[in-house]
């Protein structure tokens, strides 16, 4: 498991607006070609420098393909980089204000302190 992979993705994703629209519509398929294209390129350097170990785990593959972000949350994702990202594809969706951010708590109401570890 690597909850920086998690964040990286969330991260990266959420400052693209063509990739918040994919992901939105294809979550598996851009999940997949993220995990292949990007996880491992080093943020901020140029195209040549990468790493070669990094990839996701079943669990978080299959979080971050369902939109799960409870189960982000569980795994150690940082709560500001779901919250951010999914307001962007989910805002819309609900009729009144702050609508996917009640949701959202709504969905996470079963944790209690200690909330999971998001240290990277």
């Amino acid at each position: 498991m690597s909850r920086y992979l998690l964040d990286k993705f969330l991260f990266t994703v959420d400052r693209d607006p063509e990739l918040v629209e994919r992901y939105r519509e294809d979550p598996a398929g851009t999940v997949a070609w993220w995990e292949a294209e990007h996880a491992n390129r080093i943020l901020n350097c140029h195209d040549g420098e990468s790493s070669t170990w990094l990839r996701f785990d079943d669990r978080e593959r299959a979080a971050l393909a369902g939109h799960d972000y409870p189960a982000l949350f569980e795994l150690g994702a940082h709560p500001f980089l779901t919250l951010t990202l999914f307001i962007a594809m989910f805002e819309r969706d609900h009729a009144e204000p702050l609508g996917f951010q009640k949701e959202y708590a709504q969905r996470l109401s079963h944790f209690s302190l200690p909330y999971p570890d998001i240290a990277t």
